[in-house]
């Protein structure tokens, strides 16, 4: 059987093509410590990465939300705990309030005291966070959670709405990010009905006794609600806190397959590049050799 020139030519090109690009893929792997330069070196590896990479991206979504989370849970419990402290606070001057031994002019003074417990419970009640939007007002955000209507006499109304904000931080796993405060609006105008009676120069002890019973009553619902509010925050902050560590341990075990799928085995890619290299020198050789070779060489 004959071969012509062309087929020996083409042959060895083929040989040193194949070589140089052995050479070439071991001299990539070594520098960029990837096993997987192209699909087709792997194309299992290649997929299962591709599946790593795109639950890592979801992982790191997850984390991203529960960190946000995590500051706006943190600071309504912030801002309820300061509200619970007030309402401690007006429970201890409504209890002397309801002496009957007090003056008039003991009740009078009393008022000044609530009106600034007022005062700062409405400024509570009405927190807004970072990006001006008010943290208890529900999914209507951009709306005050008391609003007051100047008087005499004021007018406290609910604002916002009791709807929650869900955040997705896990799969199928959501978590809302408020709690709503419509209750204080009721709480507020009942407040501040009484503190305008204790102001009053006619007022009495005696006459004004139901009245603050009543806004004891009052204010004990909504200290525990605003308890279990604080409770409610708590545990999510608790929730996000176990699922963060749960996606840390997984993105860890990702990261880790990850690297053993994609990365080089140096001592098998080293050893593949001296045999490549070796290869390619050969075949060279020998193409340069036999290029030199003419027919009155074998003539002679």
């Amino acid at each position: 059987m004959r071969i012509s020139s062309s087929q020996y030519h083409n042959t060895m090109i083929s040989a040193l093509q194949l070589a140089n690009d052995g050479v070439n893929q071991a001299m990539q792997q070594l520098a960029t410590g990837q096993r997987i330069l192209k699909p087709s070196d792997d194309p299992i590896g290649t997929l299962r990465l591709s599946r790593l990479s795109r639950e890592e991206s979801a992982l790191a979504q997850y984390r991203d939300n529960i960190g946000a989370l995590q500051s706006r849970l943190s600071n309504s419990e912030a801002t309820l705990d300061s509200m619970k402290g007030d309402l401690q606070s007006l429970r201890d001057l409504l209890v002397w309030a309801a002496d009957g031994g007090n003056t008039p002019s003991d009740l009078n003074a009393m008022s000044g005291s609530l009106q600034t417990l007022q005062e700062s419970l409405l400024y509570l009640a009405n927190t807004k966070n970072a990006e001006g939007r008010y943290l208890f007002s529900g999914t209507a955000s951009d709306q005050p959670t008391v609003v007051v209507t100047a008087g005499p006499p004021a007018t406290y109304t609910a604002g916002g709405n009791t709807e929650t904000q869900p955040v997705a931080v896990a799969d199928s796993t959501n978590v809302p990010a408020n709690v709503s405060l419509q209750e204080m609006a009721p709480f507020l105008q009942q407040l501040s009905t009484l503190t305008a009676q204790l102001a009053s120069p006619t007022v009495t002890a005696s006459g004004v006794q139901p009245a603050v019973q009543s806004m004891i009553d009052s204010l004990d619902q909504t200290l525990g609600a605003v308890a279990s509010k604080i409770g409610q925050l708590g545990g999510r902050q608790n929730v996000i806190n176990t699922l963060d560590g749960n996606q840390a341990s997984v993105s860890l075990s990702n990261q880790q397959s990850a690297l053993k799928i994609g990365k080089t085995d140096y001592a098998e890619a080293a050893t593949r590049l001296d045999s490549f290299t070796l290869a390619l020198k050969a075949t060279q050789s020998a193409y340069a050799k036999v290029s030199e070779l003419s027919l009155f060489d074998v003539i002679r």
